[in-house]
This record gives C-alpha cells, sequence and structure tokens, in this order.
C-alpha cells in the first residue's frame, strides 16, 4: 500500500484502512456477481470517513483537499476498480453545496455528514411547476452507488416562462424513488450504475441546484472547479487499477512456473524491461495528475482564481491518467500469459475495469480538442471549463 502520509485526515484508522482493503480484494468476484457494492462495505466506507471527507467543516465534516480525497480513491482502487468507483462519489457534497446554506443545514442535520449521494442526471426531464416545487417525472441512468444512497439527484430542466432554463438536480431521499436493476456491462460491474424511476416525486426549489454550479459556501474547496473534480475522482480509478495490476504481476512474478519449462515470470528480461516501462509510464502520469490539482489549490488557497488554462490542465492530465491507468492494466495482463485471462486472476477483471473508465464522458477525446483549442489561443467548447 502506498506510504501512510498519503492519507486524507478523514481516515481514521490506517488499521481499519488495510482491513478493508484486503476485505474488498478478497471479495471482488461477490461483488460483481452481486451487481452492486454490498451495505457492509457502504458502511465501513462511511465509518472510514469517505463520505464526510469533503463535507464542510461547519457542518461537522473533514474538508479534506481535493488530492488527499483523490488518494483515498486509489488506495480504494487498488483492492477493486468498482469499489473505488463507488467510494468516488464521497464527491456528493461539492455537488451539493450548490444547494442553499439553509437547504444544506437541514440535510446534514437530519441525515448526518456520512450520507451518500448518487445522481442519475441524464437525460433531463421537464418538471411540471406544481404548487410546492418541481414535479419530477422521469427515468434516468448510469447512478453509479444509488444502492447503497442515502439521498438522490435526477437532472430535470424547470418550467420557466419566456426563457430556456438549464437543467438542475432535484434532490430527493433515496426511498422517494425507484431503481430499475439494467447493468450490464463489461467492466466496473459492481457499481450497481442502474437507471432511477421517478413517479410524481414533488421536489421543493430549494432543493434543486445546477450541476457544477457556483457553491453556496465559500472556502478553497468549495471554490475548487466543480466539474473538473468530478472528472479527476472517476480518472484516478484508473491510476489506482493500474498500480493494481501491476502489484498483481510482482505478486506472480517469484513463484509462477511455466508449463513450457519457461524461467519464473520475474527472471524473464522482457518482463523486468516491460515492469520497468509501465511502472514508469504510470508514476508519470499520476505525477502530473497530482501537479495539476496542486497548482489549482495552492492559487485557491491564497485567495486566488485559478487561470483557465490551469483548469485544462486538470481536465487534461486526467483523461491521460485513466488512460495511461487502462494501458498499464492490459500491458501487465499480457506479461501474465494464460493465467490473466481467467476470471479467478485480478488481471482480468482489472483490464475490464480500467477500460470502463476510459469509456466515461469526462475521459473522452473531446477532453483533447478543447485542451489543444487552448494552446493555440481559441476558446473551448461550452461546458468545458
Amino acid at each position: 500500500m502506498t506510504d501512510s502520509t498519503c492519507l486524507p485526515p478523514s481516515v481514521r484508522s490506517r488499521a481499519e484502512l488495510d482491513d478493508l482493503l484486503r476485505d474488498i480484494h478478497a471479495r471482488r468476484r461477490e461483488f460483481e456477481a452481486l451487481g452492486h457494492i454490498p451495505q457492509d462495505i457502504i458502511d465501513r466506507f462511511k465509518a472510514l470517513g469517505v463520505y464526510r471527507a469533503l463535507v464542510a467543516k461547519r457542518f461537522g465534516g473533514d474538508e479534506c483537499s481535493p488530492a488527499e480525497f483523490c488518494r483515498l480513491i486509489e488506495l480504494i482502487s487498488q483492492a477493486d476498480g468498482s469499489a473505488g468507483w463507488v467510494a468516488s462519489f464521497g464527491i456528493g457534497p461539492i455537488y451539493l453545496s450548490a444547494l442553499p446554506v439553509a437547504t444544506l443545514e437541514t440535510l446534514y442535520a437530519s441525515g448526518g455528514v456520512d450520507q451518500v449521494f448518487a445522481g442519475g442526471i441524464f437525460p433531463p426531464q421537464p418538471a411540471q411547476a406544481v404548487e410546492g416545487g418541481h414535479k419530477v417525472v422521469g427515468r434516468w441512468q448510469f447512478s453509479s452507488g444509488s444502492m447503497g444512497a442515502d439521498v438522490v439527484g435526477v437532472g430535470i430542466i424547470p418550467a420557466v416562462k419566456d426563457q430556456a432554463p438549464l437543467p438542475r438536480m432535484a434532490v430527493m431521499r433515496r426511498d422517494q424513488i425507484r431503481i430499475e436493476p439494467n447493468w450490464d456491462v463489461m467492466g466496473l460491474k459492481a457499481t450497481g450504475s442502474n437507471d432511477l424511476v421517478a413517479d410524481g416525486v414533488v421536489v421543493p426549489d430549494e432543493w434543486t441546484f445546477v450541476r457544477g454550479g457556483a457553491s453556496s459556501l465559500d472556502t478553497p474547496l468549495f471554490r475548487y472547479p466543480a466539474l473538473a473534480f468530478a472528472a479527476q475522482v472517476l480518472a484516478v480509478v484508473g491510476l489506482g487499477i493500474g498500480r493494481g495490476a501491476i502489484d498483481e504481476v510482482l505478486r506472480m512474478a517469484g513463484n509462477r512456473k511455466s508449463v513450457t519449462g519457461a524461467p519464473n515470470l520475474g527472471d524473464r528480461i522482457y518482463v523486468q524491461l516491460e515492469v520497468a516501462r509501465i511502472e514508469a509510464e504510470l508514476r508519470s502520469a499520476r505525477s502530473w495528475f497530482y501537479e495539476a490539482i496542486d497548482d489549482v489549490w495552492r492559487v485557491l488557497v491564497a485567495g486566488g482564481k485559478p487561470e483557465d488554462h490551469l483548469i485544462s490542465m486538470l481536465r487534461l492530465s486526467a483523461t491521460h491518467a485513466a488512460r495511461v491507468g487502462a494501458d498499464v492494466a492490459r500491458r501487465a495482463q499480457m506479461l501474465s500469459g494464460m493465467t490473466g485471462v481467467y476470471e479467478s486472476s485480478p488481471l482480468a477483471q482489472q483490464v475490464r475495469d480500467a477500460q470502463m473508465v476510459t469509456q466515461h464522458a469526462f475521459m473522452g477525446d473531446i477532453t483533447y480538442q478543447n485542451a489543444g483549442a487552448m494552446r493555440f489561443g481559441l476558446s473551448p467548447l461550452p461546458g468545458y471549463l
């Protein structure tokens, strides 16, 4: 595991974390068969501090830095990609901070600071204006972690006269909505990214917000670019998976005999060369990923506003990290020969999970287009920053 100095303050106990990671790694196939991360693991995430890590101190949370939170997600992802992905939605307090302060006070006073937030944003559904707020009806895809959520948000288009309103997120209790299991995919199978269905929930206007909109809180964490942060907590899952794949090859190397009589894996020169290459590539991508975070964080802590090119580097380094993590996992599997293609091998799952990270919209080629355009002094597409 990574040196303990990298742990965020939210982690209550190093021993508790290590025990949880061993359990997660041992149960990864159970999670895949279940199709979501079970409640006992979600409860242990809560006890560890995953879901309070980014809650504002004024509400009793830890208000960790973005780098501290990403390091925690990276560690969990080394044990299992789906577990890391679900833990990454500990970013929920950043999204929710766009709610009015009075709403946030009610939220945390009633449910505590360890609440799990899950969202189904797309496609945004028209919401009828009714007495008491917005009548929410529809179906939304890709609600990762919703099976263990306490609070959910769905994308709506409010009914506003004479203008085209921005899509908003409508926040409600988990028991006010229905989950339709349909997550049948090649990787990240245990994220439970199912559909959410609402049949006429009335959500008050003060319980809606613009996703990625300005926070109601004014500390460095809540001035950090929200959509870039959302991309980073997912991309770092790929870095963790890549690290886990290298670790798996190293575990195999000393005692794996070849059926052909070839030397042990770790004694083969081509294996030594390739492990060194993927180690260098993963560490390089990881270094830039955290460097980009630190560059923006320093500006915010000093009371400044990050320039657009720094925000672009957050997005670009995240996409790069996700793709390097996937490439490293695949090349690690290739070193394992036939052993790595069996479902009993963590490498098979790591390859599938890491590839799924790269498929997320935040990690698409559009990131390269926008970052490249900005290098030439051109404007990126709307929403990139």
